[in-house]
């Protein structure tokens, strides 16, 4: 897998089996240009697949998570450009998002610090957010002109905080405060500072030792069944579940239960 180390840096823990990818601009707040958009996107459709790869971590290297697009690398550049290389543009920016929702693999996000337009619509497509107390977070996109709706914000938000914050969230592109999005339900954990990383790290193991198969179903399902009516959502799952009982993690649960051990999942 062929990365930028001067975008962003990724790393495979081979005894965790978590991958840890880190944007890693500290001077620019760790913004995105579209190279970084790209190679993100291919990294998370790689991540999908990649052999010995079970969890992964993001987060940012410095004092920021991520500040969205670049002012001068993306949003300069974009002024001015017919609206077919526009739309190319901003198709990328949401097949980012939809590689990692796509992944089967659980996603958590060490939010270190800022997460701002792009950056915060990165680690609300995430399945889990841990953030530092110093980590503010604004979808900051009307500020600059342009629709709340962005890299799928307005279907990803409704559902992580409610259809009322969402809209407040949206319309406004207010920073909230770490408290405030703990309050809403924005992020799962907040932690001090220094203790972000492992955080994340700790919740990323722990998933990275669960049944894969399974874990992937679960995070397929919570899309899915948003569209389906209550019936349709029951079906779903009962053919799902059954297809599960005959993987080995099911057999495997039961013989650690027998045997007063831990499993050893694949």
């Amino acid at each position: 897998m062929s990365l930028q180390p001067s975008a962003f840096g990724y790393q495979l823990d081979a005894k965790t089996s978590v991958a840890t990818i880190t944007l890693n601009r500290p001077e620019r707040l760790n913004a995105l240009t579209f190279e970084v958009y790209k190679e993100l996107r291919d990294t998370f459709q790689s991540l999908a697949t990649e052999p010995g790869v079970r969890a992964i971590v993001i987060t940012g290297a410095g004092r920021a998570f991520c500040s969205g697009g670049d002012v001068e690398d993306i949003i300069g550049v974009l002024l001015g450009k017919p609206i077919k290389e526009l739309h190319e543009f901003t198709i990328l920016t949401c097949n980012l998002i939809l590689a990692m929702r796509r992944c089967p693999r659980p996603i958590v996000a060490a939010v270190n610090g800022t997460a701002a337009g792009a950056g915060a619509v990165i680690a609300a497509a995430c399945d889990i957010r841990v953030a530092a107390e110093s980590a503010k977070i604004a979808f900051l996109f009307t500020k600059v002109g342009l629709s709340g709706a962005d890299m799928g914000a307005a279907w990803l938000l409704p559902r992580i905080v409610g259809y009322g914050h969402a809209t407040e969230m949206l319309l406004t592109g207010d920073f909230v405060d770490a408290k405030r999005a703990y309050e809403i339900g924005l992020y799962n954990r907040v932690v001090p500072q220094a203790q972000v990383l492992s955080e994340a790290r700790a919740i990323a193991e722990q998933l990275a030792r669960g049944p894969a198969a399974a874990l992937g179903v679960t995070k397929q399902a919570l899309e899915a069944e948003a569209a389906l009516d209550f019936e349709a959502a029951l079906a779903y799952e009962a053919e799902m579940q059954a297809r599960l009982m005959q993987s080995p993690n099911f057999r495997e649960a039961h013989e650690a239960f027998r045997a007063k051990r831990d499993p050893k999942f694949i």
